[in-house]
């Protein structure tokens, strides 16, 4: 070893992992590198010495060079934590001042004045009439012992939050001392450098031997783990059905529900809280690796989340009162003033999870949704389920509405004091919301005549993902799974103050039984990384381990059932992330399939033939787009002058290789001089680079689905290999139950496939309110419940 305090890990090859039901615990106890000794220090020679050196935690580390980026540097951190310790105060000061210290008599002039100043006559009442006296407020608030309470608990509460501020401030100005002289970004300069320049100068300063002691180069693969390790599990979970958490409609179906007060508890259950299972750390303990120990791991996670539960439970009626004040001093006047905008939609933290990408940074992921969000709502308007008897009545609504308020409006216009009358105030207030509110269940005009399926298509390109929502005989439309996933801004204002009631419930009802199926994905979907610690094997993008046959990885990958990540999770990451950062270089597997599907590409577009297309884009089209966001760009290349969109709906003939010829032209592109980055990163521009992942979405979707037509053909030629099993069909014990465990002792297969349900015959199917269930894969029986 070196000189004392730098410590590496154990010298495994890079991406060269193994099971960890495959592991000796025993034997790694005796390691002397054993636990936090694995965990490599952070060191900086003496040039670039600075109190950032001799980090312990990588991760907190990394973590904060990214937030301080994010979040635009030292003088923004600090201002958004006054603000919020000072909104913190305000509205407890407020809501105790409107509590005990306004006369709500005199206010609303139900009793006379006795204040008013001698020899003035006094008409009205002011708002000094009515709020009481120093001395009578602080008397009336000592009166209430239970007031006084909740008083020393948001006290005590805030000096918390001030003293993780006070820290965060200490460490986040070391982060700025390390961005001005370890990276060479001053603070005025921040705004102006991308994430990826950032990223690329670290990476060059560890490989001048300037920042980690590492067995092996970091790589951009290595950061993102480290900051992304345990949102990298969570996406999995996701991806196998334990997140979010559901529950059953009495009229069929289930509805999907996860809040943010859901999502903090699970978040102390399995990663930061002191009973979790990361402990905060960087490592999973041994105990949770090992198959005999399952059991009582289990029977000790569902005690930890009882008493959790139980402590949702007494505080819920603290925070669903501050969830009410929050949200009636955060929206009341955004409702008065657009009363139209809780019939917004906006993308759902259920979204955020399934349409995720491992190792997708949240900006990243951010940008992508925003891009999505316009084609998805103008889909979720042209596809929506005709209701003309409700559309009628909104119309007379509004009419009826609007008359009454325009009346109210000619009076006060003519004469002011109409407003003094009572209630005429209140009522033109609801009379407007009302309208406002009817009419946003109005049809657009507009968007009544664009086709569902372009607008799906366009959608796709961005989000990447269309999960399939578990329902009754998987039934649901397209139209209704995008509408879960862009949910109203009143459904979500709503879950959010439902929450505090609702979590303690869904933590006994669901996450409590389901306690060994969550053990047992830790323990089976957990690797040791040299120099990064246990993180998720799904984050690793590894097409031989979690790969699906049905999205092109047949061949490459050795997967079972239960291993292959759902929804083509694993090619569609691979694939952004190779495009992202292209100086990365996948591990052997995951590279042969890049290089397949690129060859793929190239052969479809080939076999397409030049007379089938018009001329491929040129790189003219960058400067010519008036914008540079990267939707104009591919505009550009999805619709008119440069394809016809129809070419890329499946319902054409070649769908898949009319894309391929798109991305064959963008590879072209690629290679061009003038498409380079100017940040001297070696990558394309971002609106290329963005191109090019939304056609290899669509391109990955249509060859997904013409497997899934195949299989269809295939199996109804022969009445033996139907791809659903009738009810009182016998399936063997593996098809019952495929388990994750080696030993076969896992109680049942993972829920996202038990529900799983197969996608429609079509990708963007002609009829939006009827859909049909596609077939099974080959050899795979019907799962139950």
């Amino acid at each position: 070893m070196g000189s004392p305090g730098l410590r590496i890990g154990p010298l495994i090859p890079e991406q060269d992992y193994e099971r960890l039901e495959d592991c000796d615990p025993e034997g790694s106890q005796d390691s002397p590198l054993h636990g936090e000794e694995q965990q490599p220090l952070l060191h900086v020679p003496e040039g670039l010495r600075g109190s950032w050196h001799h980090i312990q935690n990588l991760d907190s580390f990394f973590t904060k060079i990214y937030r301080y980026h994010q979040r635009n540097g030292f003088a923004c951190i600090l201002l958004e934590d006054v603000f919020q310790l000072g909104q913190f105060v305000f509205i407890i000061t407020f809501t105790t001042f409107l509590l005990r210290c306004v006369d709500y008599d005199i206010l609303f002039a139900n009793q006379p004045n006795n204040r008013t100043r001698p020899g003035l006559p006094h008409s009205k009442v002011t708002l000094s009439d009515a709020i009481v006296p120093s001395a009578q407020c602080a008397q009336r608030i000592r009166s209430s012992p239970l007031l006084v309470f909740l008083l020393i608990l948001a006290a005590a509460f805030w000096l918390i939050q001030l003293l993780r501020s006070v820290c965060n401030l200490f460490s986040y100005w070391d982060i700025q001392v390390f961005y001005r002289e370890a990276l060479h970004i001053p603070p005025e300069e921040l705004s102006s450098v991308p994430w990826a320049e950032v990223q690329s100068r670290l990476l060059a300063l560890q490989r001048s031997g300037g920042l980690c002691v590492q067995p092996r180069p970091l790589t951009e693969l290595d950061v993102h783990h480290r900051i992304l390790r345990y949102t990298n599990y969570q996406v999995a979970l996701a991806n196998k059905g334990l997140l979010p958490a559901r529950c059953a409609l009495p009229c069929g179906g289930n509805v999907a529900f996860l809040s943010r007060g859901l999502a903090l508890n699970v978040d102390l259950l399995l990663f930061r809280g002191p009973f979790s299972l990361f402990r905060g750390g960087w490592e999973l303990p041994d105990a949770y690796k090992r198959n005999d120990q399952r059991g009582a791991l289990a029977a000790r996670w569902r005690r930890t989340v009882l008493l959790l539960a139980v402590v949702n439970l007494a505080l819920s009626p603290l925070v669903l009162a501050w969830q009410v004040l929050h949200a009636f001093y955060s929206h009341v006047e955004l409702l008065r003033r657009e009363p139209g905008s809780l019939g917004a939609r906006r993308w759902s933290r259920l979204a955020r999870l399934q349409l995720r990408h491992f190792n997708e940074l949240p900006h990243e992921l951010r940008a992508r949704l925003a891009r999505a969000y316009r084609p998805a709502t103008a889909f979720l308007r042209a596809a929506a389920p005709p209701a003309p008897i409700f559309t009628l009545l909104a119309r007379q609504l509004v009419f009826f509405a609007g008359a009454l308020f325009a009346a109210l409006l000619a009076l006060t216009v003519y004469d002011e004091d109409v407003l003094a009358v009572e209630h005429v105030l209140t009522a033109m207030t609801a009379l407007g919301v009302t309208a406002t509110v009817a009419r946003s269940f109005i049809p657009e005009e507009q968007s009544q005549g664009r086709s569902p399926q372009l607008l799906l298509q366009s959608a796709l390109a961005h989000m990447h993902y269309l999960p399939e929502e578990p329902g009754a005989a998987g039934r649901a439309s397209a139209y209704q799974q995008m509408a879960r996933l862009l949910q109203y801004r009143a459904v979500s204002l709503l879950e959010e103050l439902l929450s505090p009631l609702f979590a303690p419930l869904f933590l006994l009802f669901w996450f409590r039984p389901r306690a060994l199926e969550i053990i047992d994905f830790f323990r089976h979907f957990t690797v040791d990384v040299a120099g990064v610690g246990d993180i998720c094997s799904f984050a690793l993008m590894d097409v031989k381990r979690h790969g699906h046959p049905q999205w092109l990885s047949a061949g490459h990958t050795e997967a079972s059932q239960s291993q292959r990540a759902e929804d083509g999770k694993t090619e569609l990451s691979l694939m952004r992330f190779s495009l992202v950062h292209p100086q990365w270089r996948p591990p052997g597997h995951s590279s042969k399939f890049l290089g397949q599907l690129r060859g793929r590409v190239q052969q479809d577009a080939a076999a397409l033939g030049a007379a089938s297309v018009r001329s491929p884009p040129t790189p003219r089209v960058l400067s010519d787009s008036s914008s540079p966001l990267p939707e104009t760009f591919l505009a550009n290349l999805l619709v008119h002058p440069l394809l016809p969109a129809r070419d890329l709906s499946p319902t054409a003939s070649c769908p898949a290789a009319a894309t391929a010829s798109l991305l064959a032209s963008i590879s072209r592109m690629a290679q061009d001089p003038s498409c380079v980055s100017p940040g001297g990163t070696g990558g394309q521009l971002p609106e290329l680079a963005s191109a090019e992942m939304s056609l290899h979405a669509i391109y990955l979707h249509q060859l997904h689905q013409q497997q899934q037509q195949e299989l269809w053909g295939e199996a109804s030629t022969s009445p033996l290999s139907r791809p659903w099993s009738s009810p009182s069909q016998t399936l063997s014990p593996d098809e019952e139950k495929p388990s994750w465990s080696s030993g076969g002792s896992s109680p049942a297969s993972s829920p996202r496939q038990q529900w799983r349900t197969q996608r429609t015959q079509n990708l963007f199917p002609g009829g939006f309110q009827q859909t049909t269930e596609a077939p099974k894969e080959a050899g795979q029986a019907h799962g139950t419940d």
